[in-house]
């Protein structure tokens, strides 16, 4: 299947028509470039390595064979068969064009020599974006007149076929389109339909694959970090072991700045204009006293402004009270980029006797894990990435009783260390102790400080490690996104992702948990509109599971002061 290589070459042969096709529509370069990946990607990666010219690689993007079966099973559509074909007018010069180019085709790609030593089987798609054999009886003169084999006449019914499914699943009239919700129409131009509940797990599913849209959408990640001359990549590549995560969303609003002014305490920022009871149920963010955010409209609504800010790069949009804003008249812009760490300031990890070994199957102490063929996350593809992240649950295996560590005991439970471990495994730094104050101080001033359990670092809980997550995690590579649904997608694209809770009673421990990639048995909720609403978590607790999602917005409950949610690629 395609990799950036194959993209980079699609984009240098087809970028400059396909952004002049696509000017005035939702669909972005890269969603058609995925699109392309997904329909013809098998065939024109072998094509293209093989130099054949543009025409040639054009002419020979078909695929889906067809074949009759006795027992009339199979494809409903038309054609069913052979003979279904040759019956429609002009069916007997269609079969010979269909079954000549899956004959030309596998004479180059492999997979498809099965099927076309078999003389009743023939292509049923045809061109780079697929238009299917169905459509024949409405459009014979773009099938027997091979106007597939053009790259225009391709893409233009890829692009009508794609804003008749944009109306079709009630996207109609829209000019922007997030990067789900084209894929969304991708999904209904592959079936037929949509359905948001299901997230990406849909359309056609070959045996041992993945759904049309999870595919579609690693494809488009990748493609987004493939440029060209005339189209720079959108995100970075990253490392072996590491994810690919977009950049943080940027603030879009127009309205008026203004500055959070409170002198007391954070600022909600809610759902809707109005408080709710319980207090924190509406709640979608924390604004820290002095924070910039830009209104919306700039007019309030029962006493709640419509702001949008970014707070270390999430994009959080809502309601705030308008008693706690003040006009900021000489703001410009609202900073995107997180902070940078204070210099100085490393990881803390707490050295071990030589030959000492921390185990799951030993009470947990402030040393991370050393066992022997402990798993890992070194992959350098987003398949792998989610094996990997799968493979480190099921070892940790959290529910297993004979693990020890993260087992309740004593009205002590241990999700800071399961989090902690999960993370250590996959190359990501969350910390299990951390410096102390002075400590801090004299790394500041470039001095070498030895970590002392007690002394330099002190372990960490998971009210301390919400702390530290604000304060030093940008330092590390972690950043805040602002909703489940992108939270719960880049754990899908097998990165790192958390949600942390700080306790109002600080005696109390909070709580954090992982957010984990789905599998076919084990999935986020969402809601009518597609929007995750109990993303697939992770945890060890007063209860421990390796897959769960059955307490939507736990992090919203009164005992808790604040929360946020974390991703690290």
């Amino acid at each position: 299947m395609p990799n950036r290589a194959d993209i980079a070459w699609f984009k240098a042969c087809f970028a400059q028509r396909i952004n002049a096709a696509i000017a005035g529509t939702p669909f972005s370069l890269d969603f058609m470039v995925a699109l392309a990946c997904q329909e013809t990607g098998e065939v024109w990666t072998v094509l293209r390595r093989d130099r054949l010219g543009e025409d040639n690689i054009l002419a020979l993007c078909v695929g889906d064979s067809i074949d009759g079966r006795a027992d009339g099973g199979g494809r409903s559509a038309f054609p069913r068969n052979k003979a279904e074909l040759m019956a429609a007018p002009d069916g007997a010069a269609m079969f010979v064009i269909a079954r000549k180019a899956l004959v030309d085709m596998a004479a180059r790609v492999e997979s498809y020599r099965g099927a076309a030593a078999k003389p009743d089987k023939f292509c049923r798609g045809f061109g780079m974006f697929q238009r299917d054999l169905q459509f024949y009886k409405k459009d014979a003169p773009y099938f027997l007149q091979q106007r597939y084999a053009r790259f225009d006449a391709t893409l233009d019914h890829a692009l009508r076929e794609l804003k008749h499914k944009q109306g079709r699943i009630g996207f109609g009239g829209r000019e922007e389109l997030s990067v789900l919700e084209m894929v969304a129409v991708a999904i209904a131009y592959n079936t037929g339909r949509y359905d948001p509940r299901r997230g990406l797990k849909q359309g056609y599913k070959p045996p041992n694959g993945k759904y049309y849209g999870e595919a579609l959408f690693d494809f488009l990640r990748l493609a987004e970090t493939v440029g060209v001359a005339d189209a720079p990549a959108l995100i970075d590549l990253a490392r072996p072991g590491q994810a690919i995560v977009p950049p943080p969303s940027p603030v879009t609003a127009t309205g008026p700045f203004m500055r959070v002014d409170t002198r007391v305490s954070t600022l909600l920022l809610r759902r809707e204009p109005r408080k709710s009871q319980p207090r924190r149920e509406s709640v979608v963010g924390e604004l820290p006293d002095g924070h910039l955010v830009r209104a919306l409209t700039g007019r309030a609504i029962n006493g709640f402004m419509a702001v949008e800010t970014s707070l270390a790069g999430a994009l959080l949009r809502g309601f705030a009270s308008m008693s706690y804003l003040k006009p900021a008249p000489g703001e410009t812009a609202i900073e995107i980029a997180p902070p940078a760490i204070t210099s100085g300031v490393r990881a803390a990890r707490l050295p071990r006797k030589r030959g000492r070994l921390t185990r799951r199957a030993d009470p947990a102490d402030a040393h991370s894990l050393n066992e022997v063929g402990q798993p890992g996350r070194k992959g350098a593809d987003v398949d792998a990435l989610r094996a990997e992240l799968g493979d480190i649950i099921a070892w940790l295996d959290v529910e297993k009783k004979s693990h020890k560590r993260y087992q309740p005991r004593a009205k002590q439970t241990f999700c800071n260390i399961y989090c902690h471990d999960y993370c250590h495994l996959a190359g990501v730094y969350l910390p299990r102790v951390w410096w102390s104050a002075p400590a801090l101080m004299a790394l500041g001033r470039g001095e070498d400080v030895a970590p002392l359990i007690g002394d330099t670092v002190n372990e960490l809980r998971a009210n301390d490690l919400f702390r530290w997550l604000r304060d030093f995690g940008h330092g590390f590579g972690w950043r805040q996104t602002g909703t489940l649904t992108k939270l719960q997608l880049a754990a899908n694209q097998g990165a790192v992702a958390v949600i942390i809770a700080r306790r109002k009673d600080a005696d109390r421990s909070g709580h954090i948990v992982m957010v984990v990639p789905e599998t076919e048995t084990h999935m986020a909720k969402r809601d009518s509109n597609g929007e995750v609403t109990a993303p697939l978590q992770s945890q060890s607790g007063v209860t421990n599971f390796r897959y769960g999602n059955s307490q939507p917005g736990w992090w919203n409950k009164e005992l808790f002061a604040e929360n946020a949610f974390w991703i690290h690629a």
